[in-house]
């Protein structure tokens, strides 16, 4: 029976979840598997991959073929590079230990990786959220004076028909007076 190490999709219309499982290459997508190796979640940034190494390089071992975005995830958690220390160590190429060590040694290293790029992320959307923070306070600094001078004009234009209006009053009593 072909085995395939491949993606069974899983949630929403628009919102993909996929569990990454062993499954006979004759059955449907999301059909019958014969195990589940892990998950993956494609809308998160970075997309989150929960993998269970030890069973995918079991099924790797034991002839399951990956598909190629399966690979690129089993490739990504390292269950590739497990599988291939697991046959250094089988032909006597290394021992158990020099494999574990050099296995830790990059699985630390791509955490640093995953680790400095959710820092980026982190720290750029930190810098969004702060210039959106300086230009609403422009558009309420500006808000702020328009209204100021909308006030001034206002108590100006009132004071001069103030004026206009003693001033229209002074030529009439004048006139009431020179009759008088």
């Amino acid at each position: 029976m072909p085995v395939k190490i491949r993606l069974q999709r899983h949630g929403k219309k628009g919102k993909p979840f996929y569990w990454v499982v062993a499954a006979d290459a004759r059955s449907k997508r999301d059909g019958r598997f014969l195990d589940k190796i892990g998950t993956y979640n494609p809308n998160t940034n970075p997309a989150t991959i929960d993998l269970n190494v030890d069973k995918a390089v079991k099924w790797l071992q034991n002839g399951a073929q990956p598909t190629d975005t399966a690979k690129n995830i089993l490739s990504y958690k390292g269950a590739l590079l497990k599988n291939h220390l697991a046959g250094g160590v089988k032909k006597g190429a290394l021992t158990e230990e020099q494999a574990e060590e050099k296995f830790q040694a990059w699985i630390s290293e791509k955490e640093g990786g995953v680790d400095a790029k959710k820092d980026a992320l982190a720290k750029e959307a930190a810098d969004e959220k702060a210039k959106a923070l300086d230009a609403e306070k422009a558009v309420n600094a500006k808000r702020e004076a328009d209204a100021a001078a909308a006030i001034a004009d206002a108590e100006a234009a009132e004071k001069a028909a103030v004026a206009e209006k003693a001033e229209a009053e002074a030529p009439a009593e004048e006139a009431a007076n020179e009759e008088e």
